[in-house]
């Protein structure tokens, strides 16, 4: 091992996953203008793993251009129903919008992590799951959000999935991880390969 481990974020959620496997890193979140990313990506009509996958490597590169040294992971999660990608709510009557639409569809939830070293990308992995919501009446979503706003304002899908979140949900199909927003089982894989973990 090298240079230091920086997590290109500060998510709550992706740090938590690293504290709990035990990986020793530092938090820097990269600031950049993901919603121009993200727009730009969709006029030029690219798929949801794409447009995760551009914004984790985005990133990364940042944090990595910035400290070539260290080996940056940059993770990125974008939810998709009937191919329309969500942003973050702006609002409680937002997220409101979001959970409607939500209701009684499968949504899409597409995780990618990258890993940049001296500026570049060095390794990617994408990861998709999929979400069946139960229908959802209005008093539960008032009820939901009374309980869950504004802690789920960073949240992409409107959802903390060890949280009140799972009650949206009648199943789920797809790594855990990767519904909590980064694929950490082959991010781990990586590391131990690279010499940050012990294997």
């Amino acid at each position: 091992m090298t240079g230091p481990l920086i997590l290109a974020s500060q998510s709550f959620s992706r740090r938590a996953m690293l504290d709990a496997a035990g990986v020793s890193y530092d938090a820097c979140p990269a600031h950049v203008d993901e919603d121009a990313v993200k727009q730009a990506l969709l006029r030029e009509g690219q798929p949801a793993r794409a447009v995760a996958d551009a914004l984790a490597e985005l990133k990364a590169l940042k944090i990595s251009l910035a400290d070539p040294t260290a080996l940056v992971i940059g993770s990125d999660s974008v939810v998709s129903v009937d191919g329309r990608l969500f942003d973050k709510p702006v609002s409680r009557a937002n997220a409101a919008e979001h959970l409607r639409a939500f209701s009684g569809k499968t949504m899409l939830l597409t995780s990618a992590v990258v890993l940049a070293e001296g500026g570049q990308p060095v390794w990617r992995h994408v990861g998709e799951a999929r979400l069946d919501v139960w229908p959802l009446s209005e008093s539960f979503i008032d009820a939901y959000l009374d309980a869950e706003w504004p802690a789920i304002a960073g949240c992409v899908g409107c959802f903390r999935i060890e949280g009140p979140g799972v009650q949206l949900f009648s199943a789920l199909h797809g790594d855990y991880f990767t519904i909590l927003g980064m694929p950490l089982l082959p991010l781990l894989g990586q590391l131990r390969q690279m010499g940050h973990m012990p294997a």
